[in-house]
C-alpha cells in the first residue's frame, strides 16, 4: 500500500478539510480527494461522510485510524534504521509534549546534538495522549511528559522541574486583582489545576484558556493581562519591564518525567541522554538530582 494514502487520510481526518489537507500536504486539492477514494476502493468501503462544511469520518473510518497511525509509525521508524549508514549510530526516536520543548527540551537537543553523536535522532513535538499511544507501540524511545504514566512496561524517571510564577503586563497588581480582569488561564495538566483551584478557590471565570504557555506569554505581551507561566519563559520579558512578577501569588511547581521503553538495547544511551538534566544548570528550570 502506498503510504502516502494513509498520510493524507490522518490528515483530512486531523483538518476536517480537504483544502486545509492540500494545503500541508502541499498538493493540490484534486490530488487529496483522489488519494481518498483511492483508499475508500482499497477499503471496499466509505471513510468519510460528506456535507458542506462537515466531513465526518464513517465508523470504518475511525477503526482505520488508529491502524494508520501505527503503519505509518512502524514505516518511520524501519525507514530511520535502514538510512542511517554509520553502524556505529543508533537510532533514537525521541518526543515531548509543546510546552516542555519550550521551557527545556530545545537546549537540551542542542547539547544532545553535539555531546552524543551516535545518536541518530528523530524528534516529535505532540500532546501527552498521543506520545503514550507511540510509546505503547514502540514509535518513540523516549518521552518527556507533564503527568507520570502508570504503565509496567514504561521506566519513568522525574528529571526536572518547571516553577510556574504569576505575572502580569501591570506592575504591582495582587493575585486578586491579576485574576480578576483580564486573566488568561494556561492548561499545565491536572496536578496544576488542583493546585490552582486550592490557590484561588473564588477566582471567576477566566476571558481565555490556552493549551500553551507560549500561546499565553504571546497573548500577554500583545495584549495585556497576566497568567501562569514557566519562569525560565518569561525571564527577558521580566528584565525588560515588559512583564511583572505578581509577588503575592504563589509559585506552582510543575514536574516533567522522562518515560522509555524497557529496551536494554538502548537503555545505556538513554542514560547518557538524560544525563543532561542531572548536571548543574542542565534545565531551564530546576535540574532534578
Amino acid at each position: 500500500m502506498d503510504t502516502e494514502l494513509l498520510k493524507t487520510f490522518l490528515e483530512v481526518n486531523r483538518t476536517r478539510h480537504f483544502g486545509h489537507a492540500a494545503d500541508n500536504l502541499y498538493v493540490s486539492q484534486s490530488a487529496v480527494s483522489a488519494r481518498v477514494r483511492q483508499l475508500e476502493d482499497l477499503v471496499g468501503v466509505p471513510l468519510f461522510t460528506r456535507t458542506r462544511n462537515d466531513i465526518q469520518l464513517t465508523a470504518t473510518g475511525q477503526k482505520l485510524v488508529i491502524h494508520a497511525e501505527r503503519i505509518l509509525n512502524s514505516w518511520n521508524r524501519a525507514r530511520q534504521e535502514i538510512v542511517v549508514e554509520d553502524v556505529s549510530q543508533v537510532p533514537l526516536t525521541v518526543g515531548g509534549v509543546p510546552s516542555l520543548w519550550d521551557v527545556a527540551l530545545q537546549d537540551w537537543l542542542h547539547w544532545l546534538h553535539s555531546a552524543v553523536p551516535d545518536a541518530s535522532l528523530q524528534v516529535e513535538v505532540m500532546n501527552q495522549d498521543l506520545l503514550m499511544r507511540r510509546l505503547q507501540e514502540g514509535a518513540i524511545d523516549l518521552a518527556f511528559l507533564f503527568e507520570s504514566p502508570q504503565m509496567a512496561q514504561l521506566a519513568v524517571t522525574e528529571v526536572f522541574a518547571v516553577p510556574l510564577a504569576m505575572v502580569s503586563t501591570q506592575p504591582g497588581q495582587t493575585a486578586q486583582q491579576a485574576i480578576s480582569t483580564d486573566y488568561v488561564l494556561v492548561d499545565w495538566g491536572t496536578s496544576f489545576a488542583v493546585a490552582h483551584a486550592r490557590h484561588f478557590p473564588d477566582a471567576p471565570s477566566p476571558r481565555i484558556r490556552v493549551s500553551h504557555g507560549r500561546v499565553a506569554r504571546s497573548f500577554l505581551l500583545a495584549c495585556g493581562g497576566a497568567a501562569y507561566l514557566a519562569r525560565a519563559s518569561v525571564t527577558r520579558e521580566i528584565a525588560d519591564g515588559r512583564l511583572f512578577l505578581v509577588q503575592d501569588a504563589p509559585e506552582i511547581m510543575r514536574y516533567a518525567y522522562a518515560a522509555h521503553p524497557l529496551n536494554p538495547g538502548k537503555c545505556d544511551l538513554i542514560v547518557r541522554v538524560l544525563s543532561y538534566f542531572t548536571a548543574d544548570g542542565g534545565a531551564a528550570g530546576s535540574p532534578a538530582k
